[in-house]
C-alpha cells in the first residue's frame, strides 16, 4: 500500500454544505486547506440525496397537483403520463450542475480536494483511504463536518430492496402501488407528497399523536386536514412491530390506536430521523469527546474539547439543517483564522415543503409552555 503524507493548515473532514462552506471561508482568509470527501462529488446529503433532489421532485409533484386542481376553475388536463426515467434524469441533471459548480469553486480557491474516507489517527493526523492507497494528512487545525446517515431500525429486513430509506426513495426507481411511510416527520411527509402525486396509495404511521412532532399543532392542522382526504391511512400513536418480507409484498405488523394488526405493502419507506457520524471517524484517537448518540459537543466557536479541532453541522446536534451547518462552517473557519466569531443564532428557520408548506422559527408554543415563558398568541 502506497502512503503519502500531506500537510494542511486546516483540514476539513466532509464536503457537504457545512464542510465546503468552511473550506471556502478558510481559504478566503488565507489558510492552506485540504478538503476530504468520501464520495466522488461534493455537496453531501443535501445536494446529492437530500434537499436538492427532493425539491426537484416536489416541484414535479406540485405541477401534477395544480394541473389536477385547476379542473375546478375550468381548465381540465388529461391524466398525466409519468415517465420516471425522464423525471429521474431531470433531477440528476440539476444535482450534476451544482456538483460542477462546487468543483469549480474548489479550484478557484485553490483548496486541495481528496476523495476518500477520512479518519483521525491522532490529534494532528488524519488517514484517508483513497483509490490509490492511504494518504496521511498532518494538520494544524481541523474542522469536522462528517454529517449523518438515516436511522435504521435493526429488526427490519434492510437487505430487501422494497424497504427504503430517504436516499432510496429519492432514486425514483419505481412507483409502488401501496407505499407505507414509517415516520410522520418532514422527510416522510415530503416523500409522501411526491409519491402520492406520482400515483402511489399512501399510508403513514407515526408514533406520536401528531404529524411533524415538535411543531405546534395549529401549524400542522391545515396540512393534516388536506392529507387526511388524500392518503389512504394516517395512523397516529402507532408503532411498527415487525416487517416480514414476502414474495407478494412486505407484511407490516402494527400496534396502535386505530391501526389494523397487519397490512401488506409494495414498499416501505423508513423515515424516523438521522444519526450523526461521530462514532465513525476515529475521534477517540484524537481525544475528541463524542457522546453515545454520536454527537460531538462544541462551544459557541464550534470548538471541541481539543482546542485546535472544531465540529459543525449534523454531527454537533439538532436541528440537522443545511443552512445551520453553513453558518457554523463559516464561524469555525473564521475562528481558525483568529477572528472573533461565534454561532449564536437567535432562531433557526425550519420548513416542510409539503402541500401546503409549513414554516416556523424560534420557540414553538409547546416549548414556551414547557420553559414557563410568557407569550402572546395571534392568528
Amino acid at each position: 500500500m502506497n502512503e503519502a503524507v500531506l500537510h494542511a493548515e486546516v483540514v476539513v473532514l466532509g464536503g457537504g454544505p457545512g464542510g465546503y462552506s468552511a473550506a471556502f471561508r478558510a481559504a478566503d482568509l488565507g489558510k492552506q486547506v485540504v478538503l476530504v470527501e468520501r464520495f466522488p462529488v461534493l455537496g453531501g446529503v443535501c445536494l446529492n440525496v437530500g434537499c436538492i433532489p427532493s425539491k426537484a421532485l416536489l416541484h414535479a409533484a406540485q405541477v401534477i397537483h395544480e394541473a389536477d386542481e385547476f379542473a375546478e376553475h375550468g381548465v381540465t388536463f388529461d391524466k398525466p403520463t409519468i415517465n420516471i426515467d425522464k423525471i429521474r434524469a431531470w433531477k440528476e441533471s440539476i444535482t450534476k450542475s451544482l456538483n460542477t459548480g462546487l468543483a469549480g469553486l474548489v479550484k478557484q480557491r485553490k483548496v486541495t480536494l481528496i476523495q476518500g474516507l477520512g479518519k483521525f489517527t491522532s490529534a494532528n493526523t488524519v488517514d484517508v483511504e483513497t483509490a490509490e492507497g492511504v494518504k496521511t494528512i498532518r494538520f494544524d487545525q481541523a474542522i469536522i463536518a462528517a454529517g449523518s446517515r438515516p436511522t435504521k431500525i435493526p429488526v427490519f429486513p434492510h437487505d430487501d430492496p422494497r424497504l427504503w430509506d430517504s436516499t432510496d426513495a429519492l432514486q425514483l426507481t419505481e412507483i409502488p402501488k401501496k407505499l407505507l411511510i414509517v415516520g410522520g416527520g418532514i422527510i416522510g411527509l415530503e416523500m409522501a407528497t411526491v409519491y402520492h402525486a406520482m400515483g402511489s396509495e399512501i399510508s403513514i404511521v407515526e408514533l406520536m399523536d401528531q404529524i411533524i412532532p415538535g411543531c405546534d399543532k395549529d401549524l400542522v392542522t391545515p396540512l393534516a386536514r388536506r392529507i387526511k382526504k388524500q392518503y389512504k391511512n394516517i395512523w397516529l400513536e402507532t408503532r411498527v412491530t415487525s416487517i416480514e418480507a414476502r414474495q407478494e409484498g412486505l407484511k407490516v405488523s402494527l400496534e396502535g390506536k386505530n391501526s389494523p394488526e397487519s397490512e401488506l405493502f409494495d414498499a416501505v419507506l423508513v423515515a424516523v430521523g438521522r444519526k450523526p457520524n461521530g462514532l465513525m471517524i476515529g475521534a477517540e484517537l484524537a481525544g475528541i469527546n463524542v457522546n453515545e448518540q454520536g454527537f460531538i459537543l462544541v462551544d459557541k466557536q464550534q470548538r471541541t474539547n481539543v482546542n485546535h479541532i472544531f465540529a459543525i453541522g449534523d454531527i454537533v446536534g439538532n436541528p440537522m439543517l443545511a443552512h445551520k451547518a453553513v453558518h457554523e462552517g463559516k464561524v469555525a473557519a473564521e475562528v481558525t483564522a483568529g477572528h472573533k466569531a461565534q454561532f449564536d443564532a437567535l432562531t433557526i428557520p425550519s420548513v416542510a415543503y409539503t402541500d401546503p408548506e409549513i414554516a416556523w422559527m424560534g420557540l414553538t408554543e409547546n416549548q414556551a409552555k414547557q420553559e414557563g415563558i410568557e407569550y402572546d398568541k395571534a392568528s
